[in-house]
């Protein structure tokens, strides 16, 4: 994903209230929001490419999301695909901050990735620009293709949108994915050097990005309630346009006992 905005122990019923959106080249295959064949199953979209996800959540109760670190400048090859740290986590039945711990001692065979994980419980918060592994404190948080919170500019009116959303009590579908099609962008001098050159800047700098090859292509909303109720939903869009291809939905009990 390439923003995700999360309210973490901040609604008196929900736990967890998280939206996002996945950003990728169009020509990357992916399937959309499923539930894996694993053991605990995990519900979750798949790049097909590599095998991996960018957010998913399993039966079990845990949770993780993943955006890329953009700095271009220190990209390095022949790399594992980030997006297959997020089902080991899920899948494991180890503890969640052992998990984190072992996986920031070798997050150096990654480019740069931002990861939130955990349970509805303790949510944890990992770079690998940073090397520690940080329990979230409640409140409303943001990430983008920097460290959690970093201020860029869709990053803050996601935050204030979303944060108007809840105020409102009226976080359903609707809103939420009105909210994730901004596709407003900002002048560069309010931007940051990434390493892209300044028209490629602007153009990622919205919620919703919008190029010939390059884009916004799902959006997701996740709520978990106080009885570990799970609401999980995807619009994907069709390449380069808002308009929505597919929307799915799921829901169902989770069970962290287990």
């Amino acid at each position: 994903m390439c923003l995700i905005v999360f309210a973490y122990k901040v609604h008196p019923d929900y736990p967890l209230i998280l939206a996002g959106n996945r950003d990728e080249f169009h020509d990357r295959p992916a399937m959309s929001l499923f539930k894996w064949n694993t053991n605990p199953p995990i519900i979750a979209g798949k790049d097909v490419k590599a095998g991996g996800t960018w957010l998913g959540v399993s039966e079990n109760g845990k949770v993780a999301a993943l955006t890329n670190y953009r700095d271009l400048n220190n990209i390095k090859k022949n790399r594992p695909s980030r997006g297959e740290i997020i089902p080991k986590f899920l899948a494991s039945d180890e503890n969640p901050d052992y998990l984190l711990q072992r996986l920031d001692k070798k997050s150096d065979l990654y480019n740069g990735f931002n990861l939130i994980a955990g349970t509805t419980e303790t949510l944890y918060y990992l770079s690998n620009h940073g090397h520690s592994v940080e329990p979230v404190q409640p409140g409303i948080h943001v990430i983008s293709n920097a460290a959690l919170n970093t201020p860029w500019p869709k990053a803050k009116w996601a935050v204030d949108r979303f944060k108007s959303i809840l105020d409102n009590g009226s976080f359903d579908d609707d809103s939420i994915f009105e909210m994730l099609r901004n596709s407003d962008t900002y002048p560069i001098e309010l931007l940051p050097d990434t390493g892209l050159s300044d028209e490629m800047e602007i153009a990622v700098s919205s919620v919703f990005i919008l190029t010939d090859n390059y884009g916004t292509r799902s959006s997701s909303f996740i709520t978990i309630d106080n009885n570990n109720q799970l609401s999980f939903s995807e619009n994907v869009y069709r390449p380069g346009t808002k308009t929505v291809e597919s929307q799915k939905n799921i829901s169902m009990q989770l069970h962290p006992d287990l």
